[in-house]
């Protein structure tokens, strides 16, 4: 019978699986990313249901806690330190389809400029320089170590702020998602957790 890793793993396309890379010399993935709803909260161990079964989660003391809602346009302002998933468009610019912006704790995060986890997208994680309205919607200029890009915010583009966010907000019903290392075939220590707010998916 699969374990409750190999299951997450296979279904990554639905659950939103960003990474289910193997350790060297290891069976069980180093790593593994997964969403689903809270059923049941325990202390510091949650049971998370998925589309395709469940995993006992476990928070540990250093645990990341984040909430993720939406922004505004008018959120994103110069100095600020942003992550844009994007399509590469033929003059060299990125049209956003996803704007995330990080907390002040969160600066430097997977800065740079690299592919995302979408067939021909990138991910940049930089810090925005400039700003500007255009026909086409909100052009920002933003600057990371090494380079520099310019990113185009259109009326599709889906605008996500992170922040903090407490244990007691962890409860029955609450989205949430998931990264982990397995510690057995149903059993995984959080590295960190990220939950819906205001309608939000993770």
């Amino acid at each position: 019978m699969n374990s409750i890793i190999q299951r997450l793993c296979a279904a990554g396309a639905l659950l939103g699986v960003l990474a289910c890379a193997p350790a060297i010399g290891q069976q069980a993935p180093a790593s593994v990313r997964f969403s689903g709803v809270i059923e049941r909260v325990d202390g510091d161990t949650f049971i998370v249901r998925t589309a395709t079964s469940q995993a006992e989660v476990r928070l540990m003391p250093n645990t990341r806690l984040l909430g993720v809602g939406p922004a505004r346009l008018a959120d994103i302002r110069q100095g600020l330190f942003i992550g844009v998933g994007a399509s590469p468009q033929p003059d060299g610019s990125q049209k956003a389809i996803q704007v995330t912006l990080f907390p002040e704790s969160l600066r430097g995060l997977g800065e740079g400029h690299y592919p995302w986890n979408r067939p021909n997208t990138t991910m940049t994680n930089a810090t925005v320089e400039t700003t500007v309205s255009a026909v086409d919607g909100q052009v920002l200029t933003v600057k990371y170590k090494g380079g520099e890009q310019k990113i185009v915010i259109g009326e599709g583009a889906l605008l996500r702020t992170l922040s903090a966010l407490e244990r007691s907000e962890l409860r029955p019903g609450l989205s949430v998602a998931v990264n982990g290392t397995p510690k057995s075939d149903t059993q995984v220590d959080a590295i960190s957790v990220t939950a819906g707010r205001d309608g939000m998916q993770p």
